[in-house]
């Protein structure tokens, strides 16, 4: 992989060890390039709009601007680039709310660092990506729940399955024998029906209503 194929990543995060320890384990990985580093909220939405870096990784509890915020900015200004929450909060309040901004990926911070690059690759790939301890959780939480009606077909929860688990459009067509032109048009459908913006929106809302 060349210098200009590297998915640049700007780190977001007020503590200094842990921002110098996260550098230094994802300056290992080769696919991966450190393009900046901030340490509050406002600075991450301005080093986003003028390097836009093709990930950023953030924490919620960030001075001047939180996580949140910042994320809802960051995609307001620099639409292509994709925001993953790495943050201690764990709160259901917390994580619905940083997919609302826009999140595309949510991962606690005692992520192992190979997990942590496959979620970065993941959602660089255009997939969605939750720490699969979370989406355990609010599964189990919806379990209790009484089942909720759907007006999806027995194909496209399927494909919303796959979503959820994080995979990309190629490998739902893979996994389901389909084409990838198929999977984007029942992808289309799932967003049409969830009344949803995007593929992340549509696993949050199937998590939160136990639709898989």
């Amino acid at each position: 992989m060349t210098e200009n194929q590297k998915i640049e990543v700007l780190i977001v995060e007020d503590h200094e060890i842990t921002r110098l320890g996260l550098k230094a384990a994802l300056e290992r990985v080769s696919e991966l390039k450190i393009v900046g580093e901030e340490e509050d909220g406002g600075s991450a939405v301005k080093a986003a709009v003028t390097i836009k870096p093709h990930i950023v990784l953030i924490d919620i509890g960030l001075p001047v601007l939180n996580g949140i915020d910042a994320t809802r900015q960051i995609k307001e200004r620099a639409a292509e680039t994709r925001v993953i929450m790495l943050t201690s909060h764990d709160s259901d309040t917390d994580i619905f709310a940083a997919f609302a901004a826009g999140a595309d990926g949510y991962c606690v911070k005692d992520i192992p660092s190979d997990q942590l690059v496959m979620a970065i690759k993941a959602v660089h790939d255009g997939a969605g990506w939750i720490d699969p301890r979370i989406a355990s959780r609010v599964l189990r939480a919806q379990a209790t729940q009484s089942p909720t009606e759907t007006p999806l077909s027995q194909r496209e929860i399927e494909v919303l399955r796959l979503i959820v688990d994080g995979l990309s459009n190629q490998k739902i067509a893979a996994s389901l024998c389909l084409s990838v032109e198929t999977v984007r048009t029942h992808v289309r459908h799932i967003t049409e029906k969830l009344a949803v913006s995007d593929r992340t929106q549509a696993a949050i809302k199937a998590l939160r209503q136990g639709l898989v």
